[in-house]
């Protein structure tokens, strides 16, 4: 197949685009290679997906509609994987205009695309961060995730509701992923894992939110990529039996569907953070702070329904994969 994998420079977007070039799949990636974290760690992720003879790379921006039209008349694909996003909580506060345009504007660029271009499955990241104020254990895609918390949360809420519309009123068969929190090799400078490792081994000490009173849904990058696969291998179809009297928000009529992809056991923050201490050989310096505006206490997601689907069964122990995880920021940043 041709698939287009947009954010093919981004953390999750590299692996899943050397999952499908592993199997044969002809992947044309697209990244806007933009400067939220430092752009050379996209660039070297790129390195590692330009060795692949089936692999072709556009430098664009979703948000430009003619270059987004212009690439799906031109490339014909069969299916595409949308993972090209503005990410993160706390940032949305402060430049929320860059959410609406990546988020929304763009994800807006890609649905068109898919319909008028005959795409046979439309793929997108969506987040845990949908669950919001939601507090029952585990999340379950059967759960009304109405009360977003941050913008970045009612951007991906968003997503699920404009390609929900464009199953209804064109077929185009969609599926959402609500992924819990990812981590492993070629993670983001942004997130827990790196902001942790790079602090420890600086000797700086490490913020932690909430008093360390916090849980989450840590899941491997391979176990992430490979689901993804997954679901883009299963085309959704309508539910014959969906109710319009008693609505199930886990079920549709239309081809579309939303499953949470994680791990399925939630840790407590102090003992990701243990595991890194393990892992490093040395103790944090710990900087206890109060929550943050826009985030959760836990994340804890309910995977039943993509295991029965797909057969999606992650297996990656923390230990292990914390243990990879250290192994490449050492060897990546020569610390």
């Amino acid at each position: 197949m041709k698939i287009l994998v947009t954010g093919c420079a981004g953390f999750i977007g590299m692996h899943v685009a050397q999952i499908l070039l592993g199997r044969g799949d002809s992947v044309v990636g697209v990244d806007n290679l933009n400067d939220y974290y430092d752009p050379r760690l996209k660039l070297a992720r790129l390195e590692r997906l330009k060795g692949h003879a089936g692999f072709k790379f556009v430098r664009l921006d979703i948000s430009d509609r003619v270059a987004v039209e212009d690439l799906f008349a031109a490339e014909k694909f069969d299916r595409v994987i949308n993972l090209a996003a503005q990410p993160g909580v706390r940032y949305s506060l402060k430049n929320p205009h860059a959410y609406i345009q990546t988020n929304l504007v763009g994800f807006g660029n890609l649905l068109e695309g898919c319909r008028h271009n005959g795409v046979e499955h439309f793929v997108y990241a969506s987040s845990s961060s949908v669950y919001g104020a939601n507090t029952h254990m585990p999340f379950s895609v059967h759960d009304n995730v109405d009360h977003p918390v941050s913008l970045y949360a009612a951007s991906k809420k968003a997503n699920e509701l404009m390609a929900h519309a464009y199953s209804h009123l064109y077929g185009l068969p969609t599926t959402g992923l609500r992924y819990f929190t990812v981590y492993g090799p070629w993670g983001r400078p942004d997130m827990s894992p790196w902001l942790f490792t790079s602090a420890m081994l600086e000797g700086r000490s490490i913020d932690v939110f909430n008093h360390g009173k916090m849980q989450r849904d840590f899941t491997y990058i391979d176990d992430i990529a490979e689901g993804t696969v997954r679901v883009m291998d299963r085309i959704p179809v309508a539910n014959p039996r969906f109710s319009t009297e008693a609505p199930d928000p886990g079920s549709r009529y239309a081809p579309y569907k939303v499953y949470n992809i994680g791990n399925h056991q939630p840790v407590e923050l102090m003992t990701f953070i243990g595991t890194i201490e393990r892992a490093l050989g040395q103790e944090a310096k710990k900087n206890f702070l109060p929550m943050q505006p826009g985030d959760v206490v836990a994340t804890y997601a309910d995977v039943e329904d993509l295991k029965r689907d797909v057969g999606y069964e992650p297996k990656t122990p923390l230990d292990y994969g914390i243990a990879r995880w250290t192994e490449w920021y050492r060897g990546y940043t020569g610390s």
